[in-house]
């Protein structure tokens, strides 16, 4: 899936996250501690009008006086390449050019290379990352659940059992062993970082899907009560479903009938790669719907009026569009990136906001 190829799984119907800061913005990098409930943000700043974007191009986008701008020209720098356009491939070599670049020099730099168009209507905005969770090479009472390879039977774009008939068989084979709410969000993510009681890291990559359509949980767990409506975050859900372990919680993981296969790698502790082949930039990076962004393409987002409980109030940022994912789709709508571990988890669990997108193209000479 993303963080692999991300094919399909997505973190964004499922979960929901954001985070705060005394500007109102997500800072970057992003804190530790798990955040703070959401105060009323600031008024979020007049969207700017066409003639302002044509005159002022990036200047004029909201919040980029506040933007860390060092931190976008590093990530664009990993994935301009992709670009192949004439005017793509000179912004691109003057961005590497540039190498490590001040904050001062970057934002000139995207001032004087880009112009702005602005995507019509809102969309959401949604986060990801990529977790870390316990496993064992073995089944024991609490980590009960196999993480597969992918069948021989399967063929790609067919659809195969679903998540219920899947785990309904007797595994033939398991490449670990994980707890049940923790292989779910596995597969919600796409990829992950396992460790074992011996201190062995391996990465699971993801291999395949079963090409049945994803759903999320959310939404069907607040409808029937088992969460409030305003903290239906990833961790809400998770703790949920570790505390209802075994049937209960098997029933509500059974409403999403996408079920992911894995492959396992050594940790090499990088980023994972998105579906454009290309390692994601920590708070950098966006999957996006493919069938209207290209892979590569540089996107200013706007993420304000979050729905989520300790939510941060704003993400006002750039970002490369390196992945895609299952529930990603339409124009207006991206999923954000936030790194490795527990707290870019919390994070991701909380971001679900209204979202304006704004796309720089290289100017031509």
């Amino acid at each position: 899936m993303r963080l692999r190829s991300l094919a399909a799984v997505v973190a964004a119907g499922i979960f929901l996250y954001a985070c705060a800061s005394p500007r109102g913005e997500a800072p970057h990098p992003r804190p530790t501690p798990a955040p703070s409930p959401a105060k009323p943000d600031a008024k979020p700043p007049p969207a700017p009008t066409e003639s302002a974007l044509d005159i002022l191009g990036p200047a004029a986008l909201p919040g980029w006086g506040e933007a860390d701008h060092a931190a976008a020209l590093s990530a664009w720098q990993a994935g301009c390449g992709l670009d192949k356009t004439g005017a793509g491939q000179r912004a691109c070599q003057a961005a590497r050019r540039l190498g490590r670049a001040s904050d001062a020099e970057a934002r000139r730099y995207f001032e004087e290379n880009f112009k702005v168009e602005a995507l019509p209507g809102k969309g959401v905005l949604t986060a990801y990352f990529s977790p870390e969770y316990e496993a064992r090479d073995r089944p024991d009472r609490e980590f009960d659940m196999p993480v597969l390879p992918q069948p021989d039977d399967l063929r790609p774009g067919s659809p195969y059992a679903t998540r219920a008939e899947i785990e309904a068989r007797p595994p033939n084979f398991a490449l670990a062993w994980m707890r049940a709410e923790d292989l779910f969000f596995l597969q919600v993510q796409g990829s992950g970082t396992l460790t074992f009681p011996d201190g062995r890291r391996r990465k699971a990559v993801f291999a395949a899907h079963n090409a049945r359509p994803f759903a999320g949980i959310a939404n069907p767990m607040r409808d029937r009560g088992l969460l409030p409506a305003n903290n239906t975050s990833g961790e809400a859900i998770r703790q949920w479903l570790a505390d209802h372990r075994g049937p209960e919680a098997e029933a509500i993981m059974r409403l999403n009938p996408r079920y992911v296969f894995f492959t396992l790698a050594p940790d090499d502790g990088a980023e994972p790669v998105g579906a454009a082949g290309v390692p994601l930039p920590s708070g950098h990076a966006i999957a996006v719907d493919p069938r209207h962004h290209a892979y590569g393409e540089l996107i200013w987002i706007v993420g304000e009026a979050p729905i989520l409980a300790g939510a941060f109030p704003a993400y006002r940022r750039m970002a490369v569009a390196l992945d895609t994912g299952g529930a990603i789709l339409g124009e207006v709508r991206a999923d954000l990136y936030l790194g490795r571990g527990d707290a870019a988890g919390r994070e991701a669990g909380r971001v679900r906001h209204d979202l304006t997108m704004y796309r720089l193209t290289p100017r031509e000479p």
